[in-house]
């Protein structure tokens, strides 16, 4: 496992204050955004690509429906700076409906970082399409964060379980799963 081998870009997606919202329901790992910012951090001292999405849904009753930009906005902690990407997005894949693939490859960026919110939505399908797009995928396990479900049978899940079996069903097959710690350690 080589991270840093190509200056990677740093994937933070859908980190918005829509996601605090009840709606949701029960949330696990809520050292993730923490975390994202630890990485930003490193990022931003390396001047290295850091590449923001942002839920805009169509859905009027989701927290992150664009004509709500209370839910749109991004976390405090995890704001974009100046000169970072913006990819907009109107589904769960940050590829669909934005210039995601098109920057990586005009900026010859393979490899990828990949962090946000939340585990069994934006995560799990970005992580899928660029993993079928032949980018190599680093997903960091506890910057990201997944809810409770329950499934068309009644089951509940917590969203521990949810977040552990993305993660498992993600594992080799699309990207290598990671902790914060594990991508500090390469950088330093």
């Amino acid at each position: 496992m080589n991270i840093i081998e190509n200056q990677p870009a740093l994937l933070v997606l859908d980190v918005q204050k829509g996601f605090d919202d009840p709606y949701w329901g029960k949330r696990n790992n809520l050292e993730a955004e923490n975390n994202i910012l630890t990485l930003l951090t490193e990022w931003r001292k390396r001047n290295w690509t850091v590449i923001y999405s942002q839920h805009l849904s169509l859905e009027p009753q989701s927290p992150l429906h664009y004509k709500n930009p209370e839910g749109t906005e991004f976390k405090d902690s995890i704001k974009p700076l100046s000169g970072e990407v913006i990819m907009q997005k109107n589904v769960n894949s940050a590829f669909i409906g934005t210039q995601l693939e098109t920057y990586l490859k005009t900026n010859q960026i393979k490899t990828v970082v990949i962090t946000g919110l939340s585990t069994q939505h934006c995560v799990s399908t970005t992580t899928r399409m660029s993993g079928n797009l032949g980018f190599t995928n680093y997903l960091v396990s506890d910057a990201t964060a997944a809810f409770e479900i329950t499934d068309q049978n009644g089951t509940y899940y917590t969203p521990e379980d949810i977040h552990q079996t993305e993660l498992a069903t993600l594992h080799k097959e699309f990207a290598t799963i990671v902790k914060t710690s594990d991508v500090i350690k390469q950088l330093k």
